[in-house]
């Protein structure tokens, strides 16, 4: 029998799913505010995210970020840009488990898709220190071990002429700096691309438009799926709640000392007795070497969640019935490999992955769910697409 859904059980769910979460409506909106919802495209429903006052977005910085974002020319080998790990019509994530650098090494996290990223309370999976999307970048653009852009110091001021050879190039970093008397540098580079990256923003989705007073936008079966996503047995809502569907969240109203910014262990490796994951990322471990923050990893927020798979930290989950099936399992059990273990098992697993039953029938409405949170504009805005093609 169909599971039938109350206005009373919507309207609990939306005060557990917006509980945590100021509303934008309830402070005054400045000129310098309303400017930046054109400027990012930020819908109003949606917080002012918080953005280090340093690199306040213009126009001109965003066009140049959106070049750079495209440009195979910021990597050290004139191999991969931004996009090779961030496609548009992937919410910006890529569809692989886990990409190569530049070098051609695999890299040991899944690229996450950039959706919505400026209102995350941390960056990365599993760094509590990077608190901007200026801080990420450093990353991907520096880094050495493992190499993605390859930007290292040997290799920077190579790169930064090729921009600054460019007359192009030239005009744009004028436009975006025009206090400077400098050209290209990495930091310019850095303060333009995550200018960029707050412009990739999803808030049109069926279910926004559901949130919004649409009763028609999700189909019944979605709204079966939304109520169980918000109950007690399924639990996603303890991770994945407020507009953005995460833990991880931050706007202008927040005070980053009490900015949502949890790390959970989901039970998906269990290693040993002491719940270790592979060696080769343990997640919050690596960075506190606590051993209490063993596969501690970042809640991603789920929206447009049904066209960035494969899921978790490592890729190595397929499809969104299979991360179902995990949650539900109570954690994940490997039978065989260097991987072996009982993830329900790990003693270092959160208390909101307990496990369940489930009917089939329940599964299916809660990816229906997952699916309303797929916002095809954001998939397809010529404003965030190849400026080169």
């Amino acid at each position: 029998m169909f599971f039938k859904i109350t206005k009373c059980m919507l309207f609990g769910t939306l005060l557990m799913l917006f509980g945590c979460e100021k509303s934008s409506t309830q402070v005054d909106v400045t000129q310098t505010e309303v400017e930046l919802r054109a400027l990012l495209n930020i819908p109003d429903h949606f917080a002012i995210p918080a953005i280090p006052e340093e690199n306040m977005p213009t126009a001109a910085k965003i066009e140049l970020g959106r070049h750079l974002f495209y440009d195979t020319r910021l990597s050290f080998n004139n191999t991969m840009s931004c996009e090779s790990c961030h496609e548009q019509d992937k919410a910006f994530s890529d569809g692989v488990a886990r990409p190569v650098g530049a070098t051609g090494e695999q890299l040991v996290r899944n690229s996450q898709g950039l959706v919505n990223a400026m209102y995350h309370a941390s960056f990365t999976w599993a760094n509590n220190g990077f608190t901007h999307i200026e801080d990420q970048l450093e990353v991907p653009i520096r880094a050495d071990n493992p190499v993605e852009l390859g930007v290292t110091e040997v290799y920077a001021d190579e790169v930064l002429a090729r921009f600054d050879a460019d007359p192009a190039y030239v005009q744009m970093f004028a436009d975006a700096f025009p206090e400077s008397e400098t050209g290209a540098s990495v930091n310019k580079i850095i303060f333009a691309l995550a200018s960029f990256v707050r412009t990739i923003v999803s808030g049109d989705s069926p279910f926004d438009r559901f949130l919004l007073g649409d009763d028609n936008a999700l189909t019944d079966q979605q709204k079966q799926g939304f109520v169980l996503f918000n109950g007690e047995k399924f639990e996603c809502f303890h991770c994945h709640t407020g507009t953005q569907l995460t833990t991880s969240y931050r706007d202008y109203n927040t005070d980053p000392a009490n900015a949502q910014n949890q790390f959970f262990n989901t039970g998906l490796y269990n290693l040993s007795s002491e719940g270790d994951y592979p060696a080769e990322d343990q997640g919050l471990f690596d960075l506190t070497n606590n051993p209490a923050d063993k596969g501690f990893f970042r809640p991603q927020s789920l929206r447009n969640v049904a066209v960035t798979a494969p899921y978790m930290h490592d890729g190595s989950i397929a499809t969104l019935r299979e991360v179902i099936a995990h949650y539900a399992r109570g954690g994940r059990l490997i039978e065989s490999g260097p991987y072996a273990g009982d993830g329900r098992l790990n003693p270092l697993k959160s208390d909101l992955v307990p496990g369940f039953n489930a009917t089939d029938e329940e599964i299916d409405a809660v990816i229906a769910f997952l699916e309303s949170l797929t916002d095809e504009s954001v998939l397809t805005n010529p404003a965030l697409s190849n400026p080169f093609e």
